[in-house]
């Protein structure tokens, strides 16, 4: 009789990266077919919107709306990005269950990215605390504050970012009252050596609050780098269908590690995602109908399944039944 496999977290951000990254706006009901389809296909986290000016970020003007078709969902888990207070006060009143802030540990992407240096965005994090604990009187879920701590392995605009301030950055947003740590790979920088020292470096004042890692894959390393990160035992990974995305201020950042072949790879290794991979591959059709011609990435996608992995599926549902009639 087989073990249970252990559970790995896949949270789709491509709604939300990915849509942000690209120069056309998809139509909002697009957005709600896609949540459908990502749904479908088991997945029961995601990152679907961020809460800024539309002014700057037209592609995130419907957020209100792609939150409430998503809370449709009893069992799905619905996550915002915040840069500030007021982001993070629109997020609450939407009734998202998790709230990420970009902290970058950069100065110069901070600033870039949200027109305040890493200590003030601090501050604007602890203000976020108060107002998720304020709120959470009235609200029958409490919500998770993320620190997305960007730029961590490496900035286009600064270059190298020491680890002192990695850890002085985690240590900070720990102290502001993150519930989550999250270390990104902004720019697409990082190696497998460097994930698994920092992942070590951040643990040590973070402690059990590192659980998630957010890859780009700008030099086709996030594969790899994401099989470190499961070594060093982070069990929470961010990715974007067909590999959509990367940061408007992270200049030659692409995008996200792909969905598709991250949950191949987390399955073909034994763990449990909740994801069937095949109706993943088929929900790409919504994005190639709303985005004609925007370039869609992934190897499963173009290479197809193995006939190996199709069996080695079989023979695990195959085993699970077996399992329950025992225990029946």
């Amino acid at each position: 009789m087989n073990e249970t496999r252990e559970r790995v977290v896949v949270t789709e951000v491509g709604m939300r990266d990915g849509l942000q990254s690209i120069a056309r706006t998809m139509p909002t009901e697009f957005k709600r077919r896609w949540i459908d389809a990502a749904y479908a296909a088991g997945v029961r986290h995601m990152e679907v919107a961020s809460f800024v000016p539309a002014k700057l970020l037209p592609q995130m003007a419907d957020a209100d709306e792609v939150i409430a078709h998503a809370l449709g969902y009893g069992d799905l888990i619905v996550t915002a990005l915040v840069p500030n207070l007021k982001g993070a006060q629109r997020a609450l009143e939407a009734g998202v269950h998790r709230i990420v802030a970009p902290i970058s540990v950069s100065t110069a992407h901070s600033l870039a990215n949200v027109r305040k240096t890493p200590a003030e965005m601090i501050d604007a994090f602890a203000a976020m605390r108060e107002a998720i604990d304020s709120a959470s009187g009235v609200r029958t879920r409490r919500v998770e504050l993320i620190a997305g701590l960007s730029t961590v392995f490496g900035c286009t605009l600064q270059g190298a970012v020491p680890y002192a301030d990695i850890a002085a950055i985690a240590r900070d947003a720990v102290h502001a009252g993150a519930d989550v740590i999250a270390l990104g790979d902004t720019t697409g920088e990082a190696t497998p050596r460097q994930v698994g020292e920092i992942i070590e470096l951040v643990r040590e004042v973070a402690g059990d609050k590192l659980r998630s890692l957010h890859l780009h894959d700008t030099r086709g390393l996030a594969l790899a780098n994401t099989l470190v990160g499961l070594q060093h035992g982070i069990r929470e990974f961010d990715a974007s269908l067909a590999g959509l995305g990367g940061c408007p201020h992270a200049p030659g950042a692409t995008g996200n590690v792909n969905t598709e072949d991250l949950v191949f790879m987390l399955d073909s290794m034994g763990y449990e995602t909740g994801i069937d991979v095949t109706r993943l591959i088929e929900s790409r059709a919504v994005l190639a109908e709303a985005l004609p011609g925007e370039p869609l990435y992934g190897y499963l996608a173009r290479a197809g399944l193995p006939k190996q992995f199709a069996a080695a599926s079989q023979q695990i549902e195959s085993s699970q039944s077996s399992a329950l009639q025992v225990l029946q």
